[in-house]
């Protein structure tokens, strides 16, 4: 075949592919623009907080909203909450804890800055920040540590600052059950205001069908089988509060909650009650935190050297490998993955 004849014939067989459906199809998809993150999607519902009491579906995704999901419909803002436990078991003196969560969100919405810190009454805590697309995290008293490789970790941070709400709807079974009180003024704008009780077990969301438990060899820690056989056997008592859901936006803008929960006796440990607060809040809405890096902070490190710095204080030398690796006497990483 002659090198004309073998052109015409390249050149039908193009043109012939070019004409097919199907392959037209799959151009287009492959050529396409790239679909938004899931997230703007999300935050382009409409969720109608007016149908909060009627709908449960409305309901579930109001109080769960995710942290990004947030930042995409209201913008820049601060977020507060302050979380409190008492927990009684027996004869036993109360135990008591208590933590404040704060969340800075900066423009740009789900890509956009943030600094988040978490403190508790035991002198625990955490700080994390992002910005310019750079995340700096530490523990309370602890160096920023910038983390170039933080595997999802500013994003784990974002979601559990600012899942208050959501946690304790879980803890309290998906029972929580809002009921319109009218519309309210909040920060300039209108919110729609709910009263909160405590549903009929009947109302709860079924759990999701998970597989069985791997058991340990040398069976459950006191520690865990007590943590299990409360959230396996825990009775809700009571849930009171109020609930302001911005009327434009559908996010929840404020909330105050008090709980009281129970495990009877003889259902794997002994009788134990707990009692839940949440106060949190929405401020400076729309304004522009303008959010800076750290002034010091230490660079990202393949392998922290607090075990090995442990070592040297016992004398006990490091490998010779280790021994020459830049930034050996620097601090552990601040923040546990």
């Amino acid at each position: 075949m002659s090198r004309l004849k073998r052109s015409v014939l390249v050149a039908a067989l193009a043109l012939s592919a070019c004409s097919d459906p199907v392959d037209k199809a799959a151009k287009a998809r492959i050529f396409s623009a790239e679909d938004p993150p899931k997230v703007v999607a999300s935050a382009a519902e409409k969720l109608p907080p007016e149908d909060v009491a009627d709908n449960p579906n409305v309901a579930r995704r109001i109080l769960g909203m995710d942290a990004s999901e947030v930042t995409e419909r209201l913008g820049p803002h601060t977020y507060k909450a302050t979380v409190s436990y008492e927990w009684t078991n027996g004869a036993a003196p109360p135990v008591k804890i208590s933590e404040t969560r704060t969340f800075v969100a900066g423009p740009g919405g789900v890509s956009g800055d943030f600094h988040g810190v978490l403190e508790n009454s035991r002198d625990q805590g955490l700080e994390v920040m992002r910005v310019g697309g750079k995340v700096f995290a530490r523990n309370r008293y602890g160096t920023f540590r910038q983390r170039l490789r933080d595997r999802g970790m500013a994003e784990r941070t974002r979601t559990e600052l600012t899942g208050a709400i959501r946690d304790v709807d879980s803890l309290f079974q998906g029972r929580m059950q809002l009921s319109p009180q009218g519309t309210v003024t909040y920060e300039g704008r209108t919110a729609w205001r709910y009263d909160v009780t405590l549903g009929a077990a009947g109302e709860a969301t079924a759990p999701p069908n998970l597989p069985t438990l791997l058991e340990p060899k040398g069976g459950r820690d006191e520690t865990t089988r007590r943590r299990l056989a409360f959230f396996e056997h825990r009775v809700p008592q009571s849930l009171v509060g109020e609930v302001l859901v911005d009327a434009t936006t559908s996010v929840v803008l404020k909330v105050r909650l008090n709980g009281h929960l129970v495990v009877p006796p003889g259902k794997g440990a002994e009788g134990a009650e707990l009692r839940v607060s949440l106060n949190s809040d929405m401020s400076t809405i729309g304004q522009d935190p303008q959010l800076q890096p750290p002034e010091n902070f230490l660079p990202d490190a393949d392998k922290p050297q607090g075990i090995a710095d442990a070592l040297d204080r016992f004398g006990i030398e490091r490998n010779k490998a280790d021994a020459g690796t830049p930034g050996a006497a620097e601090p552990a990483d601040p923040v546990d993955e």
